[in-house]
């Protein structure tokens, strides 16, 4: 059963490490705004380590049900080529993120800069939510028949990727709509049959 002050811990430390970054952001200032005491810390987490992997495990599990519910109601508005509905429906709710104000760039990589060794737990975290989203772009473009879709999921990710830190870095929340016009001009390189319908 989840303790309540497990849950607070790892939602305190998420939103701590979210305004000042994981390794500038001290157990004691995680204490201190949680308002647990450091025995109790101790009795659900060995090391901080291990509080920043259940800190990104909340996050993860928020995002990819949050994404999937904006794209259920996305999905509603949504025209054009229903094999591109889910894909287009993706890059549409990235947008809404985007320009919400709980944007702060990507938990994920933001861990992977922090924590760069190869066989880091930290960096393995941030690497399998990556691949989760790698598997959904899959998912998305399941109906388009593609030869080798999981390379041109990787390639779409590529430009989400480059999307989230251009959001961040150039302060310009259009560029998940500037991504997705992108990856509709990549798919259009493939041998799609029947051809898409973008309008």
């Amino acid at each position: 059963m989840a303790s309540p002050k497990r849950d607070h811990l790892v939602a305190t430390a998420l939103a701590l490490f979210n305004k000042q970054g994981y390794r500038a952001t001290g157990i004691d200032n995680i204490l201190a705004e949680s308002g647990v005491a450091k025995m109790t810390l101790y009795n659900h987490f060995k090391s901080k380590d291990e509080l920043i992997i259940a800190a990104l495990s909340k996050r993860d599990e928020e995002f990819l049900s949050w994404i999937r519910s904006a794209m259920t109601r996305l999905l509603k508005q949504q025209k054009g080529d229903p094999r591109l509905a889910k894909l287009m429906a993706f890059f549409n709710a990235l947008n809404e993120w985007f320009n919400s104000d709980t944007f702060c760039g990507c938990n994920f990589i933001n861990a992977s800069i922090e924590f760069k060794r190869k066989d880091d737990p930290i960096l393995a975290a941030s690497a399998a939510h990556k691949k989760l989203v790698i598997q959904m772009l899959q998912e998305f473009l399941a109906e388009l028949h593609l030869e080798n879709v999981h390379h041109v999921a990787k390639q779409i990710h590529m430009l989400i990727e480059g999307a989230i830190v251009m959001a961040i870095n150039l302060d310009d929340k259009s560029t998940a709509l500037l991504a997705k016009e992108t990856v509709i001009q990549l798919l259009n390189t493939y041998p799609i049959t029947p051809p898409l319908k973008l309008t």
